[in-house]
Order: structure tokens, then C-alpha cells, then sequence
């Protein structure tokens, strides 16, 4: 048995101990005020990068430091009144080899395919909300010619479903690029290429300050996939239109290079203008998105989008749609007509989707 000295002197190792391993274990650089330092790159504060997430991206910082996030993660609670959490984070097992190529011969074996995915009417009714990642290089001039002769609710899924994933792979890749601008420093040369792109900066090489960098963010975010899927429809008709075929032009979007589709009642006093050209319905996709986020006709949905995500509040196509006022010469009529598209087709619910985990897969129609 110890003695009293001893007794006293081996209880204040163990308190030294203690405080030791405490001290270590829940020691947080970012509460404590220091300073993260990239071994390329110049110090950043960690007080200047907390202030610019918790304005805009509060919820993307949360979620961010989670660990292995699957796509199980991504589903968001039903009637939740928060922001959707596929429009906050990405997975961390999202595959990262290329797709698998997969023919398919007919409608049958499209729906065949559909059914094999789990990617159908029954599993949504259920609730399911996971969709496989498909891509395809382009609407043939089949689809042109017979859709017609589809029963329109099949026309509609088939249009819905193909879209859909081009979508959320769109919105994946600008989460990817919204953590970027969160974490990365202010001179990092990815960074400074997003700025560029986005129109914040004149050029790709100058360093971002810290207002910069909030401006970036909220530029930089999601579209809900009930407004672009509404619009998508209603401005390739369906992928029938002869710019959709041509060149996968699936939002009307106009091209004054002189490289564009010329239309056959072009307006002369707009200039020389065309339809953009796409070399696939993801570029497409992706530069309708890019389109409104950096128009300055577009800078309402912008500024209403980043007031939900500081609300912590969903960010849905219906409430969106009001602010494209300016996308259509139309007006308010084109507003209507893309909210009743997105009401009688139930495309709100898409807003809670998010993307498989499992391989993609690249869909080659038969030849026409």
C-alpha cells in the first residue's frame, strides 16, 4: 500500500494525464482562433472563412465535416421544412470510374432497364428517391418522329427520368465547387478559375478577397431539378424541337457567336443570334445552370436561392419560378406555365431526389 507522499504524487500524475489527454482531444483550432497553414499556399484565417460560411453556407460547413457520407445520407426527411440535404453535401462514396455503356434497342428495354434499377413508378410512389447516374450523348431523330405515337404519361417518364440524373450530376458538380470556395485560400489557383468563370473576377490568376468570396457563393449553387425539368420540357418540347435533336439545345438558350442555330423567323433587331449548340444534354444542362448564375436577368432567383439557404428553408423550382420573369418574353405567363408544369406533373417531389452510389451508366441507343 502507498504511503500518504507517494499517494499525493501518484494522484497528480494522473491528473496531469488527464488534462493532458483532454487537452488533446478536444483541442478545435477553429474555436481557439488559429491559423491553418497550406504548405503551397499562404496562411488563410480560419476566422475569415467561419464568417464567409455561416452567411450562405452554413449547412454545406456542417455537413462537410461529416465522414463517409453515402448516398442513404442524402435522403431528405419527408415534409421536411429544411433545405434539402442532397442540395447541401455530396456523397463520399459517389463512383469515380467512367460509365458503363449499355445499349438499348427499344422502349421496352429502356423501361426493362428502368425496372432492373429500381428507377420506376412503383419504388417512387414508395418513397424511393434515388436515382441511378445515367448519361446519353444526344435525342435521335426517333424519338423526333414516334413519340407522338407514346402514351403520354410514358412520354413524359421517359422524358423526366433520362433528365433527371443529368441534372443532379449538374448540381453535384457545383456543391463540389461551393466546398471548394468555402475551404480553399483566398489565392488558390482552382479558386481564382471558378471566380473567372463565374464572372466575379476579370481574370483567372488574381488572388479573391474575403467579399469576393461570399459574392462567389452565391453565385455558385444549385438548381432545383422541379424548375430545371419544367423548363427543360417546355422549351425543347418534349426533346422534340429541331435545336433539342441538332444540337441538344433543351433550354432556348441564345448564342450571338454566329456559331449558333439559326432559327427560321430569326428577329433582326435582336442582332445576329442563334441557339446555343451542346455537344451533350449534360453540357446542356450545365450551361442553362451556369446561364443563371451568372446573367444579370437571373440575379432575383440568385439573391432569393441564398436567402432560403441562410433560412435554412427548401430551396424548390415552385418558389424559384417566380423570379424568371426575364427568361421568356412572355412574363408572368411564362411564370404560370412553368409552375402549373411543375404542379401537374408533381415534379416537386424531385426536389428530394439525389443520386446512387452505384456505377454509371452510359445509354447508346440503336442506330436510326
Amino acid at each position: 500500500m502507498l504511503k500518504k507522499p507517494q499517494t499525493l504524487i501518484a494522484l497528480a500524475a494522473i491528473m496531469l494525464v488527464l488534462v493532458l489527454y483532454a487537452a488533446n482531444s478536444q483541442f478545435n483550432p477553429e474555436s481557439a482562433g488559429h491559423t491553418v497553414t497550406n504548405k503551397t499556399q499562404e496562411p488563410i484565417s480560419l476566422e475569415k472563412i467561419e464568417k464567409s460560411k455561416t452567411d450562405s453556407s452554413k449547412l454545406q460547413a456542417d455537413n462537410s465535416q461529416k465522414q463517409n457520407v453515402t448516398a442513404a445520407d442524402l435522403a431528405t426527411t419527408p415534409n421536411s421544412n429544411e433545405t434539402q440535404t442532397s442540395f447541401t453535401t455530396v456523397s463520399d462514396k459517389r463512383p469515380t470510374k467512367m460509365p458503363k455503356d449499355i445499349r438499348i434497342n427499344s422502349l421496352d428495354e429502356l423501361m426493362a432497364l428502368f425496372d432492373s434499377l429500381n428507377y420506376n413508378t412503383k419504388s417512387w410512389q414508395e418513397g424511393n428517391r434515388e436515382v441511378p447516374r445515367l448519361t446519353f450523348e444526344s435525342v435521335s431523330e426517333r424519338w423526333q418522329k414516334t413519340s407522338n405515337e407514346i402514351p403520354v404519361q410514358q412520354k413524359k417518364m421517359v422524358f423526366f427520368r433520362l433528365l433527371a440524373p443529368l441534372i443532379l450530376v449538374a448540381n453535384e458538380n457545383i456543391l463540389l465547387e461551393r466546398k471548394l470556395i468555402t475551404e480553399a485560400p483566398l489565392n488558390d489557383a482552382v479558386l481564382q478559375k471558378i471566380a473567372h468563370k463565374y464572372k466575379i473576377t476579370k481574370d483567372d490568376n488574381t488572388a479573391l478577397t474575403e467579399e469576393q468570396r461570399q459574392a462567389l457563393l452565391e453565385e455558385v449553387d444549385i438548381m432545383p431539378p422541379s424548375l430545371v425539368l419544367a423548363q427543360a420540357a417546355e422549351e425543347s418540347g418534349w426533346a422534340t424541337s429541331r435545336f433539342t435533336v441538332e444540337g441538344n439545345a433543351f433550354f432556348g438558350q441564345w448564342d450571338f457567336s454566329g456559331k449558333g442555330m439559326i432559327p427560321k423567323q430569326q428577329r433582326k433587331e435582336l442582332g445576329n443570334y442563334g441557339l446555343a449548340r451542346f455537344d451533350t444534354p449534360l453540357a446542356s444542362v450545365e450551361g442553362y445552370m451556369l446561364n443563371l448564375n451568372t446573367n444579370n436577368a437571373y440575379k432575383k432567383l440568385r439573391e432569393l436561392r441564398a436567402k432560403l439557404r441562410t433560412q435554412n428553408k427548401p430551396i424548390t423550382g415552385m418558389e424559384l419560378a417566380g423570379t424568371l420573369d426575364k427568361y421568356s418574353e412572355r412574363g408572368q405567363a411564362y411564370i404560370d406555365g412553368i409552375r402549373q408544369m411543375i404542379s401537374y406533373n408533381k415534379l416537386d417531389q424531385v426536389d428530394e431526389a439525389y443520386l446512387s452510389d452505384a456505377a454509371p451508366l452510359h445509354l447508346i441507343p440503336r442506330p436510326d
